[in-house]
């Protein structure tokens, strides 16, 4: 029994155990940081073609969902969702067709979806903020920024909506990356990986 216990032991030293091994892998969380920043770098620099390709991207995905749901429909025999997941589809394929047929009336759509995303993401960072250890005030200020740029576009619909979704999206990758860059120094000093509360 001893000798199994000694075995157990060499491995874990071999391994490192779950706390040695904390700051493995901030190279990758680093590297998300620096690619997000240059992100939105492009988006801020080129924002017309931002918010045009985020555009076409989601007015693809749309319908190309909105085929499947029709399919479902059609040949998923035997349950009562038929009819919702057709309507469903005919939906989803028209607005993804205008999306990207349609691109300057996708864009105004796309405004409000970009609207959504940043203030939800802004509150969830907000809470998130208030259940870390270190750098609270980033995360905190990350949320909070997120909810204003989500109120300016608010304030600024329809007039910009051919080129706010591009900065807004180029403003909050930056702000990500710098986030994110800055927990990778941390967790390469051994720190948790974003410092969260179990």
């Amino acid at each position: 029994m001893s000798d199994f216990r000694t075995d157990i032991g060499r491995v874990a030293e071999t391994f490192g155990s779950p706390r040695t091994a904390i700051g493995n892998g901030w190279g990758w969380i680093m590297a998300y940081g620096v690619v997000s920043i240059l992100v939105g770098l492009a988006a801020f620099i080129w924002p017309f073609a931002a918010t045009y390709a985020a555009t076409l991207v989601i007015g693809a995905l749309l319908f190309v969902s909105g085929v499947f749901s029709i399919a479902a429909g059609l040949f998923g025999r035997g349950h009562e969702g038929r009819f919702y997941a057709v309507a469903f589809g005919v939906l989803t394929v028209i607005v993804g067709a205008v999306m990207v047929f349609e691109p300057v009336t996708g864009a105004l759509s796309l405004t409000l979806l970009v609207t959504v995303w940043l203030l939800m993401r802004g509150l969830l960072e907000i809470v998130l903020g208030f259940r870390m250890r270190r750098r609270r005030g980033w995360m905190i200020a990350l949320g909070a920024i997120n909810i204003l740029l989500a109120a300016f576009i608010l304030a600024t619909v329809p007039w910009s909506a051919l080129t706010l979704p591009g900065f807004i999206l180029g403003v909050s990758f930056m702000m990500g990356g710098a986030t994110a860059i800055a927990t990778a120094s941390d967790h390469r000093k051994g720190a948790e990986a974003f410092g969260a509360i179990a």
